[in-house]
């Protein structure tokens, strides 16, 4: 018998706020099957799935026979992100290199696109991936009215409401919430710290110096000797003078 969802209390985050904010840079491109125009907009709405769920995807970590029932119509945007989030690209990367509660994180804001809303709900989605297994737990996610609600069957999820009142934005998923856990890392040998010998410099374009600049000539000025032509020290002492007085042959 599974063990029923731990209730927990919905925090109030960003991305529960209704947007009054003018859509600029920072307000996420929606992909839906319900406004393409073409071939090519259904190649963008498959690459923005790949981002959202694997970040980045090789072309040996591509599902092949998703993409095929998708783009015929035989399965909705929905069932396309439920088939990646139980892939074995998405389990080898996410799952097996981290703590159930570093999981539930990964998913939640993968599928809901928003962070977890405190340790309680970590704990409660454990329970579930104990209970119910991976499957259980990512079925139970893309099933729940909160994602129906937001992205329905058309629409790739993604990070809802990054722009904040102050006019900052959130630091994005991938960012925010590494693919490897500490312990992963630290057994990769991560992080790395590297030395460098050189000191590197930055000038900004606008106080570069610009053609006949006098600076530009600092180095070729070095480059040149400043040592001239010094006057030679003889001693009155090594002079025969007798030598070289002239004197008129006859």
């Amino acid at each position: 018998m599974a063990i029923p969802l731990l209730e927990y209390a919905p925090s109030s985050q960003n991305a529960r706020v209704a947007a009054y904010e003018v859509p600029g840079d920072e307000q996420p491109r929606i992909f839906s099957t319900d406004n393409l125009l073409s071939p090519t907009d259904m190649g963008n709405l498959i690459e923005a799935a790949y981002r959202q769920i694997f970040f980045h995807a090789f072309k040996s970590d591509r599902e092949r026979f998703l993409e095929s029932q998708l783009r015929n119509g035989q399965i909705t945007v929905r069932e396309f992100i439920r088939g990646l989030c139980l892939s074995n690209t998405f389990t080898k990367s996410f799952y097996n290199l981290n703590s159930n509660y570093r999981f539930v994180e990964h998913c939640v804001q993968k599928i809901l696109g928003r962070d977890v809303y405190s340790e309680r709900e970590k704990i409660a989605w454990s329970i579930v991936i104990a209970t119910k297994g991976r499957a259980g737990f990512i079925n139970d996610l893309i099933n729940s009215q909160e994602y129906l609600d937001n992205f329905g069957d058309n629409i790739v999820p993604f990070q809802r409401r990054r722009v904040l009142p102050s006019g900052a934005s959130e630091l994005p998923f991938n960012i925010k919430s590494p693919r490897y856990e500490a312990y992963h890392r630290g057994k990769l040998g991560f992080p790395q710290i590297i030395w460098q010998t050189s000191v590197r410099r930055y000038t900004p374009p606008d106080k570069q110096a610009k053609a006949g600049d006098p600076s530009l000539f600092m180095g070729m000025a070095r480059s040149i000797s400043a040592q001239g032509n010094p006057p030679q020290r003889v001693s009155p002492y090594n002079i025969d003078y007798e030598s070289k007085v002239p004197y008129r042959k006859r």
